[in-house]
């Protein structure tokens, strides 16, 4: 039987490709562990058959607010083997949004990792009344938990009165059923909830399967949070469908260590990894004895030639055949240690990356294939493979799927991933959904004459940071404007490592407040210069930046002598900004915010 649900994929994986190391876990010593598919299969089947007796069937939703790790995965099938929907809920969020989001879709039962995030929903619980369970993975402190161990065992004692048939395992929904409703910010800051189907997920992981060169005896490092759409396809239910062995990385923090202890051959990122690795390395060599440096200058050097070269299928002149083989085992070399030593390709999506980025880890060996995707598209739509790669592109149309480029340059998608539509919101569906099923994706792009997909800007305001994530800047803007010493301020950050904002003063105040602390300027602009204006503004951004999660707080500012107006081109009719205006204009002071000294 082919499959066209999630749990009909693991059921078949398992049965068929089966591995001692389906997933694999670091213990309290710093080992890690493998648990096979047989036992991985046993707990799914507990887990689904102690929900089952907690009342949960098929339609209900149940939300899972953890870090990345096995459970979640274990949590995931169970849910989704008995019919029921998934919700997956990031762990950075603060409780008023996880609130928002749990009033939203009403889930029955909720699985939490650990105090912390059982604490969130602690603090929340009493309006939540349709919420029946709380389960978490770790033993908690806390009232009113169920332990993940006594599901389990709930599920077990069921298992072993009653022996399960294939049928039971994949359970009873249909693959056009909503597998998942995954929360992406709007515009106005309030989550929506995005329905993808079973069908959604299965179709785009066995043509990404068939794209991307993976097999079974490949090995994946997994650190994204699985709430990211990338992730949960391209880390998850891939590696599941092929029968590759997954391995979860122990946090953020520890995912260069992670690397040398797994060995991976395949891993999916962001950019902001590949940007950390390269600042590492570009860093500690630069830092180095002069010698050092310059054989890590002239090792980039040669390896972007040598990999210019190659890319455009030109032959390697021997000279620089034979530098670049130095060049590698000078510097090349050791960075492919530190990632383990087997690491086949990287997968880069979520957010553009920097073409000099991919360039640098082409020269040493180590592929990044870059895609393009939604949580909309769930989420593939473009990827760069083997066989078709362009750097700086985000790949070529992947099959079954359609992408046509409207007039106003908008890339529309049309394909079986994308998605059912908004959750109980059909007017924000019919924004993005026109007929025929195309789906109108806000990003503005252009294919080359060989068909590779170039994203050029995006036609919304919503900012992509360089680790993925999506952040409606009006909601921020508006709750720093309540600072009476702000006139204007705007949140920028797309495509960089965090947030930062320009902010022009409300003068009146400002000048009262210095004169009131006896400050002395000669005007406007030797006012912002002096060390404790700045520190106050700084004051009042660490307020406001306390009440939303931490990757959508500013992290730097300038302070600006001039109001944004409308004969300057910066405001349109109705006082809107216009971010792409204001980012020309003070282009190099918001690059300067991003390369100076914290």
């Amino acid at each position: 039987m082919t499959a066209t649900t999630i749990p009909q994929l693991f059921y078949a994986a398992v049965q068929e490709r089966p591995r001692p190391d389906l997933f694999s876990s670091k213990d309290t010593e710093g080992i890690y562990r493998d648990t096979s598919s047989t036992e991985a299969q046993r707990l799914v089947r507990a887990i689904r058959l102690g929900l089952d007796s907690l009342g949960v069937s098929r339609g209900d939703r149940v939300a899972i607010l953890a870090e990345n790790r096995m459970e979640w995965a274990l949590a995931d099938l169970a849910i989704l083997s008995l019919g029921a929907t998934g919700v997956p809920i990031y762990p950075t969020l603060l409780p008023d949004t996880i609130e928002y989001i749990l009033k939203d879709c009403e889930p029955v039962a909720i699985f939490v990792s650990n105090t912390e995030q059982a604490a969130k929903i602690g603090e929340i619980r009493g309006g939540l009344p349709f919420l029946r369970e709380v389960i978490s993975f770790e033993h908690v402190q806390l009232p009113d938990i169920m332990p993940m161990t006594k599901l389990i065992q709930i599920g077990q004692n069921l298992a072993d009165k009653h022996p399960q048939s294939p049928a039971d395992d994949v359970g009873p929904a249909d693959k056009d059923d909503p597998c998942s409703i995954i929360y992406t910010s709007g515009t106005t800051g309030n989550p929506k909830g995005v329905v993808l189907s079973h069908w959604n997920f299965v179709s785009n992981v066995v043509i990404v399967a068939d794209t991307v060169p993976m097999n079974q005896h490949d090995k994946m490092l997994s650190f994204l949070p699985l709430s990211h759409v990338l992730e949960r396809m391209a880390g998850y239910y891939t590696p599941l469908h092929i029968g590759m062995g997954i391995a979860y990385a122990e946090s953020v923090e520890t995912v260069a260590a992670d690397m040398e202890l797994v060995k991976p051959t395949i891993m999916v990122s962001v950019p902001r990894l590949y940007e950390k690795i390269f600042d590492r390395v570009n860093s500690m060599a630069m830092a180095g004895s002069p010698l050092k440096r310059n054989i890590y200058l002239w090792a980039r050097r040669i390896g972007q030639e040598w990999g210019e070269k190659v890319r455009a299928g030109e032959k390697v002149p021997f000279g620089l055949a034979l530098q670049y083989r130095i060049a590698d085992k000078l510097v090349f070399a050791k960075l492919r240690a530190r990632t383990g030593g087997r690491l086949n390709f990287f997968v880069s999506g979520g957010a553009p990356l920097a073409t000099h980025i991919n360039e640098f880890f082409y020269a040493a060996g180590m592929k990044i294939l870059e895609g393009y995707g939604l949580t909309e598209t769930s989420p593939v739509v473009t990827c760069n493979s083997f066989e078709d790669f362009r750097i700086g592109s985000v790949g070529k149309v992947i099959p079954e799927t359609e992408v046509r480029i409207a007039e106003d340059g908008e890339i529309v998608v049309r394909g079986p991933q994308v998605m059912q539509g908004y959750y109980k919101d059909e007017a924000a569906t019919r924004e993005v959904m026109t007929e025929g099923g195309w789906f109108q994706t806000g990003d503005i792009g252009h294919f080359d004459e060989d068909g590779f997909l170039y994203i050029t800007d995006r036609k919304k305001d919503i900012i992509v940071t360089a680790a993925g994530k999506n952040i409606a800047p009006q909601p921020m803007e508006n709750a720093f404007k309540k600072n009476k010493f702000i006139s204007q301020i705007v949140v920028l950050g797309d495509r960089h490592p965090y947030l930062v904002s320009l902010i022009v003063p409300n003068f009146e105040n400002l000048e009262d407040w210095a004169r009131e602390h006896k400050l002395s300027w000669t005007d406007q602009e030797d006012l912002l210069r002096n060390p404790e204006i700045t520190a106050k503004y700084q004051r009042g951004l660490d307020r406001t930046n306390s009440k939303f999660p931490s990757f959508s707080t500013v992290k730097k500012f300038a302070l600006l002598k001039d109001e944004f107006t409308l004969e300057s081109g910066e405001l349109t009719p109705t006082l809107k900004v216009k971010r792409r205006v204001i980012q020309d204009r003070y282009g190099d002071l918001i690059e300067s915010l991003y390369t100076k000294e914290s």
